[in-house]
């Protein structure tokens, strides 16, 4: 039987502290968690606010910095998954079209230092997966009109996409099309990725930002790493339900070399045979409801949010074929469970959620059983567990409150 846990969330006994001059120095050599964030009533800036990660730290928990960035808050989305070796993080703001390259090697002083919309061709970039070289590989909705962008102005502009290569200033160095004749009546509208080098592979999921090809999105797309030639596209696997494969999301790689993709109705699927002509695709499991969000695995579990449930579901999966539920946690009865996000230093998870109230928390993962727990030392400067992003003075000068996404933790 799978352990099930409902979290009361309530206000713990955090030490609540300013951060004293004579500490910012050991603040900013420690670990620090960086939220991608903007204004919730979309009149000033996205921003990343900088909190306290390190568990030994007087201020756990606690805001330490934020710098707003040149674009106006839209849709403030997805960052990279992971920080980059770098330090500059890719931020997206989805509806507007922009992407913002952030450097943070400096933690308690970020700032912008590039920012691009239309590549090579292609608008509204979603996901950015780093390549060995360093350079970052983005998976772009449409093929451009133009300068136009935005999803207003780019929504029902096309059936496919593309995927492009980009530096660190945001310049495009290669890029190819995802366009398919074979399915050209249906919505090509790539999503995010996975990166194979071991075997000069990319596996792109096809899946809208809007409704349009919401319900008839079923494939995935295998190109060849080296040069960018697409392969191949292929449909995943209804399961028994006849919708395990609606509108295929998130894609990670396991340590077998598979690659598990969340679909937006909730069901994960596993491709494996990706090196040769014929991959194949397998609904393994299929949680409660639909429009899960961004999952993680770690070691051998998948961890999955899963809003209908206000919570997260964790799988062992070191049986790819045997994939079974080991544990769940239920934050509240009205969480919008979303973003995961690991950090393999801390071994702690970061969860977001786009929900006006809920807080952003750590979660612990017992790496024995696969259970999942709310770090309770993770507090705010309200005394309360877990960050709030609701009306308080940000240090870059906002005031107000925030919607917050992407999340990604120090090295």
């Amino acid at each position: 039987m799978p352990i099930i846990i409902r979290s009361a969330v309530l206000a713990a006994l955090c030490l609540v502290s300013g951060i004293a001059a004579s500490a910012q120095e050991a603040v900013a050599k420690g670990h620090q968690l960086f939220v991608w964030a903007g204004d919730r009533a979309e009149a000033d800036k996205d921003f990343i606010a900088v909190i306290d990660a390190d568990p030994a730290s007087p201020t756990y928990g606690k805001l330490l910095a934020s710098a707003a960035t040149d674009q106006t808050s839209n849709n403030p989305h997805h960052t990279e998954y992971w920080m980059p070796a770098s330090g500059k993080l890719f931020a997206n703001d989805h509806n507007a079209g922009r992407t913002m390259v952030i450097d943070l090697t400096d933690p308690l002083h970020p700032k912008q230092v590039a920012a691009f919309g239309n590549l090579a061709g292609y608008a509204m970039p979603h996901s950015f997966l780093r390549l060995p070289d360093g350079n970052v590989l983005a998976s772009f909705q449409y093929a451009a009109q133009g300068e136009h962008m935005g999803h207003d102005v780019m929504a029902m502009s096309g059936t496919s996409g593309g995927i492009v290569e980009i530096t660190e200033a945001g310049t495009a160095v290669r890029a190819a099309s995802n366009a398919d004749p074979a399915f050209d009546k249906e919505g090509l509208l790539p999503y995010s990725l996975a990166v194979l080098p071991e075997i000069d592979r990319v596996l792109v999921t096809n899946s809208p930002m809007g409704d349009d090809y919401l319900l008839t999105s079923n494939t995935y797309q295998i190109f060849r790493l080296s040069d960018l030639k697409l392969l191949g596209t292929h449909r995943l696997d209804p399961g028994p339900s006849l919708n395990g494969h609606v509108s295929p999301e998130e894609a990670r790689v396991a340590a077998d070399g598979s690659v598990y993709i969340q679909t937006l109705s909730c069901g994960v699927q596993r491709v494996t045979g990706i090196d040769t002509p014929r991959p194949v695709a397998k609904l393994v499991h299929q949680f409660t409801g639909s429009w899960c969000g961004v999952p993680s695995i770690v070691g051998k579990y998948f961890i999955q949010s899963v809003p209908a449930i206000h919570g997260f579901v964790v799988l062992d999966i070191s049986n790819g074929e045997k994939v079974r539920e080991v544990s769940r946690l239920i934050i509240d009865d009205k969480y919008n469970s979303h973003w995961t996000g690991w950090d393999p230093v801390t071994r702690r998870l970061v969860i977001t959620s786009g929900n006006e109230g809920d807080r952003t928390y750590l979660l612990k993962l017992d790496e024995a059983t696969g259970q999942l727990s709310i770090d309770e030392a993770f507090c705010d400067a309200d005394g309360q567990v877990g960050f709030s992003f609701d009306a308080r003075a940000w240090p870059h000068g906002f005031t107000g409150s925030a919607m917050a996404h992407g999340a990604v933790f120090t090295r």
